[in-house]
């Protein structure tokens, strides 16, 4: 086989077949340390046996479409503890009620996801599997404003926060200026919310005259408008955002404006 050599050679040596043994049984020996670290590293896969304890996150669900709370425990297990290779993995999911209309399906999933889970790999895939799950007789806001398209779907998205949580998920870092420019959206519509607040105010003092002048400036099509809102930090008046599912949507100038995560839409 003929080698093209493409730099400027300045020295050369001849290399006896003992020298080119030791040089490979070198190299060898320089490889088996790091192939023997990479052969201790523990991976999930399923014949790992299931600790005596485990640590374990539970979370409620509180939804209009059944009548009593749910709680969600998520145990997770430690591999290569004590080692920089340490991670904590999913390792199952029970979730309790005193509702039992749903008990056959919550078994069965379950039963599902703790399998997947103990299975190893990529186990993110759950969450876009399960919030795309949605029910016919229509979704809800859970606190905050979030729409959530089915009970399945909250399941979807806790599941998702606690992978976050050990690391397994990141959410997508939004830049300085994003940031930035969210943060003066805010304080405009704040900033003009006070101030039909306070016009609202004095056209009570001026008597109907001055309440219709003031409806008149109002924001929108005669909507007053308020920061504060049912327990969210979003106005009530907002519409959901089709970005993040969040009723955190506002009309300024014109133009449909998230104030949660920056997405606008003028019109």
């Amino acid at each position: 086989m003929t080698v093209r050599i493409q730099k400027k050679i300045v020295g050369y040596s001849v290399a006896t077949p003992e020298e080119s043994k030791e040089g490979k049984a070198g190299a060898a020996a320089a490889a088996e340390p790091a192939r023997k670290a990479s052969a201790d590293v523990i991976q999930m896969h399923e014949r790992i046996e299931r600790p005596d304890v485990l640590i374990g996150s539970t979370y409620k669900i509180k939804s209009p479409l059944v009548e009593h709370a749910m709680y969600v425990t998520i145990n997770d297990i430690v591999l290569n503890g004590g080692t920089e290779h340490e991670q904590r993995r999913p390792f199952e999911i029970f979730i309790n009620s005193k509702s039992m209309e749903h008990f056959q399906w919550i078994v069965a999933l379950t039963r599902i996801m703790s399998a997947v889970f103990r299975k190893g790999g990529d186990v993110t895939f759950l969450v876009e599997e399960m919030k795309a799950v949605f029910d016919p007789r229509g979704g809800y806001f859970k606190a905050g404003g979030v729409y959530m398209p089915s009970l399945v779907a909250e399941l979807g998205s806790i599941i998702e926060d606690h992978l976050k949580t050990i690391g397994m998920l990141h959410d997508p870092d939004m830049s300085d200026e994003q940031r930035a420019l969210i943060a003066e959206k805010r304080q405009q519509y704040e900033d003009r919310s006070k101030k039909n607040a306070d016009a609202a105010a004095r056209a009570e003092d001026a008597g109907p005259v001055g309440e219709l002048l003031a409806d008149q400036g109002r924001d929108g099509a005669g909507e007053d408008v308020a920061v504060t809102g049912d327990g969210t930090s979003f106005p009530p008046s907002a519409t959901m955002c089709h970005k993040c599912s969040t009723k955190a949507v506002v009309i300024m100038d014109g133009c449909a404006t998230c104030l949660n995560c920056g997405y606008s839409k003028c019109g």
